[in-house]
């Protein structure tokens, strides 16, 4: 792209040594014409000009071939993270009881570090509310490991905890409700599809106040949340059931054409994947019970009945 864009650049020059009269005023361009390339070059579209080529090496200044290499000539340290309340810009003390050497410390070091570890822990935190957003992001680690999302949806959970406590929604509720609500909101927005029955069984509050306090802080700080998709619960679902490629593919099949006709409207979507995942099954012969789908996506044999019914019906199979 490079390549093309200089010699379209030189082609003009060229024509513009040849035609002095045909001048670019600088201030008259366009700014949605110009664009810039990963070499840093600040090109006009429409007449492949470079504006501006000044180019800045914003890397080191040493050379690395291998990542061992990488991690030996690097002097800096972890990039920040909102996952911890200091961002991770404070130091630790290791727990080893070891020297620079490798060789154990003498009784009266390892005092005098048991001291240090213990006062480097209570200076981290400097007042209560840095104390309580301590607790309340060592929850949403607990919780993010227990349901095996990724390191983003951490991220995700913890701006939104920030911005709650900024906003000063967290009075008159619980840390942990709070930090729940804001690690379901974080699953949605990162579309990692897990459902509030999930999300409660790795909390220490109940269902209903968890869907109460996501409700409010999603309308409060404004959370631009799209309707599930039942599609997301097919694979997880599947695999748990040991279903084929076959009946997932169908599961899907099911849902587009369903929920094309409005089926979906109103329904939750874990009920909905549920009963489309038993539909397929029975259409490609690898029958799975009522009660088996439920148990593994947390609803009732009356709601995959329900939604099973209507599916088919909507398929033109009944």
């Amino acid at each position: 792209m490079t390549r093309s864009t200089r010699q379209r650049a030189d082609s003009q020059t060229q024509h513009n040594e040849g035609d002095t009269s045909e001048e670019i005023d600088l201030d008259d361009v366009d700014p949605e014409d110009v664009v810039r390339t990963s070499d840093g070059e600040l090109i006009h579209e429409e007449t492949g000009l470079i504006l501006e080529d000044d180019q800045i090496d914003r890397g080191p200044e040493w050379r690395a071939f291998t990542h061992s290499e990488r991690q030996d000539k690097s002097r800096v340290g972890a990039p920040t993270t909102k996952t911890m309340h200091d961002k991770g810009l404070t130091t630790t003390i290791d727990w080893k009881n070891q020297d620079a050497y490798g060789r154990s410390l003498s009784s009266e070091k390892r005092s005098q570090m048991h001291r240090l570890r213990k006062w480097q822990e209570r200076i981290r935190t400097k007042d209560a509310g840095e104390r309580n957003l301590q607790f309340a992001l060592s929850e949403t680690d607990r919780m993010a490991s227990a349901l095996g999302v990724p390191r983003s949806v951490r991220e995700v959970s913890s701006v939104i905890y920030r911005q709650a406590l900024n906003e000063d929604l967290i009075r008159g509720r619980s840390i942990e409700g709070v930090s729940t609500a804001a690690l379901y909101a974080a699953c949605r927005k990162e579309g990692i599809p897990r459902s509030l029955e999930e999300i409660a069984e790795v909390s220490r509050v109940e269902r209903k106040e968890i869907g109460r306090t996501y409700r409010y802080i999603s309308q409060e700080l404004g959370l631009e949340m799209r309707p599930v998709d039942p599609k997301r619960y097919v694979p997880r679902f599947s695999s748990h059931l040991d279903l084929s490629e076959e009946v997932q593919a169908k599961a899907k099949e099911i849902i587009d054409t369903t929920a094309e006709q409005g089926l979906l409207s109103g329904k939750s979507p874990t009920g909905f994947a549920a009963a489309a995942i038993y539909a397929a099954s029975l259409l490609c012969n690898q029958k799975k019970t009522q009660r088996e789908v439920a148990d593994v996506a947390q609803v009732t044999e009356v709601t995959i009945r329900n939604r099973y019914q209507e599916q088919i019906e909507a398929m033109g199979l009944s």
